[in-house]
């Protein structure tokens, strides 16, 4: 074999690695989007219908002895959900709490 030959089939595979590699990541993205667009409009439609998911009382006790990122961490680890989410929901659970008293 040429050390052209061997050059450019080097190439070539390199340049068909990349692209399937890019095209796995798009698609990843790609799911990881639809799936979060999935998740704001079943929130969206809970809250229409008001039904909340249950807190754990971890969550409840944090923000009753003021200690709001425990109350987040507790919520995150609960959940699942991103810190910003997190965040949002623990701020909704305090409104409700102050309503309450």
């Amino acid at each position: 074999m040429d050390p052209w030959e061997a050059t450019l089939l080097v190439i070539a595979t390199i340049g068909s690695v990349a692209a399937a590699v890019g095209a796995w990541f798009q698609e990843k993205r790609s799911s990881a989007a639809q799936l979060a667009a999935i998740q704001r409009k079943l929130d969206l439609v809970m809250d229409h219908l008001g039904i909340t998911l249950p807190v754990e009382p971890e969550v409840v006790r944090h923000l009753e002895n003021g200690r709001t990122i425990q109350a987040v961490r507790a919520y995150r680890k609960q959940t699942g959900t991103s810190l910003v989410e997190a965040k949002q929901a623990v701020d909704r659970i305090a409104g409700r709490l102050h309503l309450e008293r």
